[in-house]
């Protein structure tokens, strides 16, 4: 990276396409990243649900977009090995344990006061040897981190500090896939990104990423959590909503990136067009509600 200072990133999971929504925090992480001075890095995030052809598909609406990036794609399938380590060098800690609870029995266990639904409520925290045998008899277990925190604190550039609960949360699904909140540490910390550009949807779960990443050694990196692309109902953008991907946007003979400019207040032809006058403090703060255009 030469004297570039750290680095940004945009990671979709190719799970579908990318809609306007996805696109345009794609161009905000862009921006925010080079008018620091800091790589651009991509990272597919596949450890899940994968359809098939949406990495290209998502790989092209990006280029389309005047989009670039530093460096190889990095694709999480290819790094099990680095995960692996990671719950090595915790579980040698001390600080992971095995947890057998399906989704429906943490939903109806009892959480402390004012915890939001789904926190966990420690029920396989501490069972006892005996107890975690005749569970394993039963159903795989996940690894749950053993937190010594109810919560942590980080610094956001647009919510300011914002402190939230950090629970026994999963590393390791039931089924042996790394789960997201350990994976998005690993690879932040091995890419050396130190500055997470992401939707705000994700902002109640950056405490939790950020205390790990704390046990793991890693410093604490810089949180941008951007408003959202929502429907006309104010609920999340998703392909029932009508043209809502560039290709179904570019059919009815309409600019995507003009379209998404103009929803931050910007004027330019091109990302680079915009650079020198990007200024994070005049971005809208408030949802963008999407109502796709005739074409």
């Amino acid at each position: 990276m030469g004297d570039v200072a750290g680095a940004g990133r945009f990671a979709p999971s190719p799970s579908g396409d990318l809609h306007v929504g996805n696109l345009r925090t794609a161009l905000l992480a862009w921006l925010w990243a080079r008018s620091t001075e800091r790589a651009f890095v991509l990272r597919v995030e596949d450890l899940d649900r994968v359809q098939s052809g949406a990495e290209q598909r998502q790989l092209d609406d990006l280029r389309a977009l005047g989009l670039d990036w530093d460096g190889p794609v990095v694709r999480q399938s290819e790094r099990t090995d680095a995960y692996a380590a990671a719950l090595t060098a915790l579980s040698d800690a001390g600080v992971t344990y095995p947890c057998f609870c399906t989704r429906r029995e943490i939903l109806d266990a009892p959480t402390a006061p004012h915890a939001p639904p789904g926190t966990y409520p420690g029920t396989c925290r501490d069972l006892s040897k005996a107890e975690r045998e005749a569970r394993a008899a039963e159903r795989p277990s996940a690894l749950r981190l053993r937190s010594d925190v109810a919560e942590w604190t980080i610094t956001d550039a647009l919510h300011g500090d914002f402190t939230g609960v950090v629970d026994d949360f999963v590393l390791q699904r039931n089924d042996g896939v790394p789960a997201y909140n350990l994976a998005v540490v690993v690879d932040d910390a091995a890419q050396g990104i130190d500055q997470i550009v992401r939707g705000d949807d994700l902002l109640t779960s950056a405490p939790r990423q950020a205390y790990l990443a704390s046990l793991l050694g890693h410093p604490a990196g810089t949180y941008v959590h951007v408003p959202l692309a929502l429907n006309a109902s104010g609920a999340r953008l998703a392909k029932r909503d009508g043209a809502v991907t560039r290709a179904e946007l570019e059919a009815r003979g309409i600019d995507t990136f003009e379209l998404i400019v103009a929803s931050l207040g910007m004027t330019g032809s091109s990302p680079h067009d915009l650079l020198p006058r990007f200024d994070p403090g005049s971005l809208p703060t408030e949802p963008w509600i999407f109502v796709p255009p005739a074409g």
